[in-house]
């Protein structure tokens, strides 16, 4: 189940997070580390401020994809310990909600894809040689696991930025 796409404004966002270049079969490398992730944060005493995500840079399904797993954090912190520092651009997102199992997000990220084309939005993103290279993709993971184990009642934030 999907609820329907919208434009919205979003703030810049500071967050810790962790980069790889995987493939679709090695994807559990990145999302693996987001205890760890809290856990860094947890030691320096760092509260997260939302729910971890994945930031697609690179997407070529058939070869490599250049992914970053993140926590969202109030204000800017260096990385170390493999973990960057960054903050999300601010900018216009088009955005949907899926709510079900993650392996199903793809119905709705290509609905979220119709939606914008229909009405003549464009992305921030170019087509290379290497795969589509985005501006800002990203899939918010709204459920803790821990509290909901049903993973057809996962509720996950898809949020793909818009061209200026």
């Amino acid at each position: 189940m999907s609820v329907e796409a919208t434009v919205r404004d979003r703030a810049e966002q500071p967050y810790v997070g962790v980069r790889a270049t995987i493939t679709m079969t090695t994807f559990g490398l990145v999302a693996d580390r987001i205890p760890e992730i809290f856990a860094w944060l947890g030691e320096r005493g760092i509260a997260p401020a939302g729910p971890p995500f994945f930031r697609y840079y690179l997407i070529d399904v058939e070869r490599e994809l250049e992914v970053e797993a993140g926590v969202p954090v109030a204000t800017p912190v260096e990385g170390g310990d493999g973990l960057c520092g960054g903050v999300l651009p601010a900018g216009r997102y088009a955005t949907m909600t899926h709510v079900g199992h993650p392996d199903k997000l793809s119905t709705s990220i290509s609905a979220l894809l119709g939606w914008a084309r229909e009405r003549g939005l464009e992305w921030d993103m170019e087509r290379a040689p290497d795969g589509e290279r985005w501006g800002c993709r990203l899939e918010w993971f709204k459920t803790d696991p821990r509290a909901e184990p049903d993973r057809d009642k996962w509720e996950t934030e898809l949020a793909f930025r818009l061209a200026a």
